[in-house]
């Protein structure tokens, strides 16, 4: 790349995920976690590389689609997008009725009926706002807001609004990137109660990418932990949070730091993606690092650590 240099901001990441099921992918902040969102639907920056798969149960590899194919019958359709900061992916100028029609009209492409004669217009459109409706009611968006625009909505309605887009296509996997971002604690309970209650309903996956633990342990089956662009532990959501906790130091770390728990923060910062330390990332921060974690550990039974 001219004046500058590639870094891998993913790395080894792997993991499966089946219908009806949650994995929450948790970490600190720019550890990598949406950029794997990212590239899962083909939206990273012209000049990035991707190695390995992505499969969708079919064998759709969405590392190597062409974005003809991603754009026609993934994003939408077999993937349903709940973006991070949702008020911020709405368009100011439209009200939530106008951008949930819009995408009914791509999505499902709305068609005169049999009933319907040539230019039925009316008949069409009664179909689209049922369907727009029909979409809203399904994220507990109120009807009686439909009509207003982005700016009127609080953050707990913003959150609905986006649900209601990525719900339209009745996509088989939802991936939610930071859905409870700047919400108060009741309506990140609300948020991620109605996101469990879409995927065990419809039997949809369900990757959730959150930093907030409160909230995984709410909604998840599995945890999924990222640190400097990888994952380091996979483990049930009943072990990660229960008795025995998770294996690697950094996921304990993440559990310690909560209020309810220690309220012990992890010393020092997570090294920058282009200048990880050799061996494991996580060693200047750990305090059971030794001369072993000099070398990369493998991910060996859900978890990369020499000491697991």
């Amino acid at each position: 790349m001219p004046g500058g240099r590639y870094v891998a901001a993913v790395s080894d990441a792997t993991f499966r995920l089946g219908p009806g099921e949650c994995l929450a992918l948790v970490g600190e902040s720019g550890c990598g976690k949406s950029v794997l969102a990212s590239a899962l639907l083909g939206l990273l920056p012209g000049n990035a590389e991707t190695a390995g798969s992505a499969r969708l149960p079919d064998g759709l590899d969405l590392l190597t689609a062409d974005e003809r194919t991603l754009a026609r019958t993934v994003r939408g359709r077999r993937i349903g997008l709940v973006p991070q900061s949702p008020a911020a992916h709405l368009t100011p100028v439209r009200t939530v009725r106008a951008h949930l029609e819009e995408t009914v009209r791509a999505l499902v492409r709305t068609r005169p009926g049999p009933e319907t004669p040539a230019g039925g217009r009316g008949a069409r459109r009664t179909r689209l706002r049922d369907a727009a409706e029909a979409a809203a009611g399904r994220a507990a968006f109120p009807a009686t807001h439909l009509d207003r625009y982005p700016h009127e909505l609080s953050g707990g309605l913003a959150q609905r609004a986006a649900t209601a887009l990525a719900l339209v296509g009745d996509a088989p996997l939802l991936l939610a990137d930071e859905p409870t971002t700047g919400l108060d604690r009741e309506l990140v309970d609300r948020t991620v109660d109605e996101l469990r209650a879409h995927t065990r309903a419809a039997g949809r996956a369900l990757l959730m990418i959150t930093h907030d633990l409160a909230a995984a342990h709410r909604i998840a089956d599995t945890v999924a932990v990222m640190y400097a662009g990888r994952i380091v532990e996979t483990t049930p959501a009943g072990t990660f949070f229960g008795a025995d906790g998770p294996r690697h130091p950094y996921a304990r770390g993440l559990l310690d730091a909560l209020p309810e728990r220690a309220f012990t923060p992890i010393p020092g910062s997570p090294p920058e993606l282009g200048a990880l330390p050799p061996g494991c990332a996580f060693a200047p921060r750990c305090d059971r690092a030794d001369e072993r974690c000099a070398a990369l550990p493998a991910l060996t039974e859900g978890v990369a650590c020499h000491h697991a």
